[in-house]
């Protein structure tokens, strides 16, 4: 019963918060006395993942509410951003309460689309692989006394990426199906040409538009170095998911997730200026992708995963993931169980 009523109870007050935002934007104009209209709003948002049941889901509740929610309504505060007051209701509170974000208009109207039915194909068919994919991998979790610790880690980041780019697909699917067509927050992260590629153009794109709007450009102009807005952005992202898996293992923070999108943000700077010097010098695709997968794995292994996963995190994550599998009559596809 409290697992239904929280389920009611946060959608529900997430767009009685998000209607109040754009009712005040639309009342007052960018400026502090903007954002001091919206501080009850940006108050709201870090409470609702507490509401939630299992640690996993505070985990990504607390990356939409308290990381792109919050970071939108301050861009909005001041005018710039996702968010526009203009916005008719349902796709304002789609595009503010959710790792969402609609198509420009303009730059959609030179775009070349694939037609609708061979879209919704391709959609169903990756929809199916990765559900499968996640499925298959709970199952061989369960056996994870006998598993090496990385092999473990590798696991559970297919897992998060299959995640992720299935409800953020399905979340698109939904908008499209209400008349918001959204722009996808995945593109193939495994072709990544280098650093720069999958940060910037291939991995998490909401997140990625929400820091360049909100920090990337500003330092960016202030100081006149596209390092520092690099560094900063990169340093701004390692303290917001220092945020998210706080509400996620209710652990204080260690600093190991700030080092790695530190290193990360190094990393890019050093890139940029080598290919700014040296640009013909870089590798094929078929050679650069496995090198940049392999660093973005060899430094999580190192500093990432064990900051979520450690302290017996993965076990409970597990079991969460099977009493979800249970609940929906899945238990013994998921977890190779005969009965429950």
């Amino acid at each position: 019963m409290r697992h239904a009523a929280a389920a009611i109870a946060v959608p529900v007050a997430t767009t009685v918060a998000m209607l109040y935002a754009r009712l005040v934007a639309s009342l007052t104009g960018p400026g502090p006395r903007r954002l001091a209209a919206l501080l009850p709003a940006m108050a709201l948002l870090p409470v609702l993942p507490l509401a939630l049941p299992y640690y996993s889901y505070r985990g990504f509740s607390a990356f939409v509410f308290v990381w792109l929610g919050e970071f939108k309504l301050l861009l909005l505060a001041f005018g710039r951003g996702p968010l526009d007051p203009a916005l008719r209701p349902l796709p304002f509170v789609f595009t503010a309460a959710l790792p969402v974000k609609l198509v420009d208009p303009a730059a959609a109207a030179g775009a070349s689309r694939p037609p609708p039915t061979a879209a919704t194909f391709k959609f169903v068919v990756s929809f199916a692989i990765k559900v499968g994919a996640m499925a298959a991998i709970v199952r061989v979790l369960h056996a994870k006394e006998e598993m090496h610790r990385y092999t473990a880690f590798a696991l559970n980041a297919v897992f998060i990426y299959c995640f992720l780019d299935t409800v953020l697909r399905g979340l698109g699917a939904a908008g499209g199906a209400l008349g918001m067509e959204m722009e996808p927050q995945f593109d193939r992260p495994y072709l990544s040409a280098s650093l720069q590629d999958f940060w910037g153009r291939r991995w998490n794109l909401m997140a990625s538009a929400v820091l360049r709007a909100a920090v990337y450009d500003p330092v960016r102009a202030r100081s006149g170095a596209p390092a520092a807005g690099v560094l900063t952005a990169f340093l701004v992202s390692g303290l917001m998911h220092e945020v998210v898996i706080l509400y996620m293992t209710s652990q204080a923070p260690t600093g190991r997730v700030t080092a790695f999108f530190a290193l990360h943000g190094a990393c890019v700077c050093a890139e940029r200026w080598w290919c700014a010097r040296r640009c013909e010098a870089r590798p094929p695709r078929a050679v650069a992708a496995p090198l940049v997968l392999g660093f973005v794995a060899g430094t999580a292994f190192w500093l990432f995963f064990p900051e979520i996963y450690g302290g017996g995190m993965d076990d409970l994550y597990l079991a969460e993931m099977t009493r979800f599998a249970k609940s929906l009559g899945l238990c013994g596809r998921w977890t190779g169980e005969n009965k429950f």
